[in-house]
């Protein structure tokens, strides 16, 4: 008898893991980019679904990235696929009022029926909104859902308080007291003996995990509830608290402390896969550090060690999706209309050109493709239906501007021009000229004094306000590379000063002069590499030292540093302008176009992949 049990217990283990590998399939088929996040996931959650009898606390996963990558349609496709639809929640827990009328993760958790020890999946969605620390460091006064911790902690919380039964005996008599002195109104002879009530019912069957039925309890005298109240306070199971070690805990959540390129939401410029090369650096430490901004350290540790970190997507990945999603638009075409339809690369590279914004995620390209493909397309069919054509092809036409549908012997175009495109066609010529030469200076500079050539150069934005920038690679700080680096962002501006004339400069320069400020005050008060100051002159300690005493040595440093930018760029000045005028022409300048107009003037610019770190040999000093 015992081996028989043994052998139905192996055949459902090798069920339910057949299960979690068919689930795996169908996940990669609905989600682009995330193949190994999809991987990790099910291996943290195998001994959850397959042996939940086995776990003493709950398992906790926690999701952090960028918008739009995926993170809370992964945990209910999950969810769904496993069919777990009536045990689960999903909770935004926040310090606001008006985030949920609920003060208790215990609350919402009863809301939801998961009141028992049965296995069970809760995901606390949009978790950095519920911080415990100030922007400014200082603790937050008051927050709600403290439980959330208690539950982290070791699975259980309690399902009530004596005072709870207190609390309830005493509202209920003093509603039934208030019954009997409505004006105008003749009292029942003895309201106790009234009956409960469904909605009241309700409520005692939960409160007292009682296991009648609700319709014969609210047959019941108030009186004969009171008893039972009374009854229950003397039984200890009724105050046992709920044990959730066989639940699964999700927590998800946007870090931008972490993710710090997450800002950059209105950015459709930069190359998808140098984002995707920067939050693949991303680890547990960095994660653990950022949640110490918004939560204290006992809190922090309380989330666990199993962080899941979602990278930006890269380009292939963007582009696998819209042509996923032009797919199935294709597809209910001909099933519904039997119209079999085909698409250009011209189309695709429209959708990519305009909707895709790499920190935003998925969402903007879904919103393109209705807006490039599916609006038009209605106007397509009906005249491929009208003159009984059941097969025809998209194009767009980049120098005309039109979408064009080959429909047997007839073409339909439609004027189109995309959104993102038509700002970037607004761009006045003469800004793009001064642009194309602020960002050549700091090219010329990078390729100087580093030997790299920039990841990407770009000149002509979707912006109201002509713009660029100069994407370099992830430079090791040293005392050195500090020193470069500020002649970098200098070179912008004073390369604009060398081709226009110093009243002809643009404020362009702020942000550069803004980020070579700090370099230069962190270079001599905070990391000591100025001899004359030791001490960290940034500590904000009741007796700090006096920082000012260092300000006009930090303006001294700047205006050193000026002029060795600008006698590095006169000494390249045939490659600046060289450069200024290739970037003009082109709008956008990978590095190994850099690294060509490098070789003609003698410079030899290496050609790095996005996640390169650029760091002194050091292993060769101490081999």
């Amino acid at each position: 008898m015992e081996q028989q049990k043994f052998k139905i217990d192996k055949e459902r283990l090798r069920e339910r893991r057949a299960v979690l590998e068919l689930i795996r399939v169908r996940l990669k088929e609905d989600f682009v980019g995330i193949d190994e996040i999809i991987d990790s996931l099910l291996d943290y959650i195998q001994i959850w679904y397959l042996m939940p009898e086995i776990l003493t606390r709950p398992i906790i996963v926690c999701l952090w990235g960028m918008t739009g990558v995926g993170k809370t349609d992964l945990v209910r496709k999950l969810v769904s696929y496993l069919d777990f639809q009536e045990r689960f929640a999903e909770i935004e827990l926040g310090n606001t009022d008006n985030t949920t009328y609920f003060s208790s993760v215990n609350a919402i958790l009863k809301a939801n029926s998961l009141t028992d020890d049965k296995p069970a999946i809760v995901l606390f969605d949009e978790i950095q909104r519920f911080y415990t620390i100030e922007s400014d460091g200082s603790p937050v006064q008051s927050t709600k859902f403290n439980d959330f911790w208690e539950l982290l902690s070791d699975g259980r919380l309690a399902k009530r308080e004596k005072e709870d039964f207190d609390y309830y005996i005493s509202d209920f008599l003093f509603n039934q007291r208030q019954r009997t002195r409505r004006p105008g109104e003749t009292p029942p002879e003895d309201p106790l003996f009234d009956t409960v009530g469904i909605w009241e019912a309700r409520n005692l069957k939960k409160m007292l995990d009682l296991e009648d039925d609700v319709v014969d309890l609210a047959d019941m005298s108030k009186k004969q509830m009171l008893d039972l109240i009374l009854e229950a306070k003397s039984r200890r199971k009724v105050y046992e608290p709920v044990d959730y070690s066989q639940t699964l805990i999700l927590i998800s959540g946007n870090l931008d402390e972490a993710f710090q390129m997450a800002s950059h939401t209105s950015d459709s410029e930069v190359d998808a896969d140098i984002y995707h090369a920067f939050t693949k650096k991303i680890t547990a430490v960095d994660i653990k550090n950022a949640l110490t901004r918004r939560f204290r350290p006992e809190q922090v540790a309380r989330f666990g060690n199993i962080h899941l970190i979602y990278p930006s997507l890269r380009r292939e990945n963007f582009e696998k999706l819209i042509r996923k999603e032009v797919a199935k638009i294709l597809v209910r075409t001909e099933d519904n209309f039997g119209v079999k339809i085909s698409i250009s690369d011209h189309i695709y590279d429209l959708i990519y050109r305009n909707g895709v914004f790499p920190v935003q995620g998925v969402r903007p390209v879904f919103s393109s493709v209705t807006d490039i493909l599916e609006t038009n397309l209605s106007k397509f069919m009906f005249e491929a239906l009208n003159n009984d054509q059941y097969a025809f092809h998209i194009d767009y036409d980049n120098e005309g501007q039109q979408i064009i549908a080959h429909i047997g012997p007839n073409t339909l175009k439609i004027p189109y021009v995309g959104r993102i495109d038509k700002i970037r066609q607004g761009n006045i010529t003469d800004v793009v000229a001064n642009v194309s030469v602020h960002e050549a200076g700091h090219a010329v500079a990078y390729v100087v004094l580093f030997g790299l050539a920039p990841l990407q150069l770009k000149s002509k934005v979707a912006s109201s306000y002509a713009s660029g920038f100069t994407f370099p690679h992830e430079i090791y700080e040293t005392k050195e590379h500090i020193l470069k680096k500020i002649i970098v962002f200098l070179a912008g501006g004073i390369a604009e000063e060398l081709i226009f004339g110093e009243n002809n400069a643009t404020v362009g320069r702020l942000n550069d002069r803004e980020n070579v400020s700090i370099l230069a005050m962190d270079f001599i008060r905070r990391y000591g590499f100025d001899e004359r100051y030791q001490a960290n002159y940034t500590l904000e300690y009741g007796h700090a030292m006096d920082k000012f005493n260092t300000d006009k040595d930090v303006e001294t440093m700047v205006a050193t540093m000026v002029v060795e930018t600008r006698d590095l760029l006169n000494k390249h000045l045939d490659f600046l302008v060289a450069l200024s005028k290739k970037l003009y022409e082109s709008g956008n300048m990978e590095a190994k176009d850099v690294a060509e107009v490098a070789a003609v003037f003698g410079l030899n610019a290496l050609i790095k992949a996005e996640g390169y770190l650029h760091t002194p040999d050091y292993l060769k000093s101490i081999e």
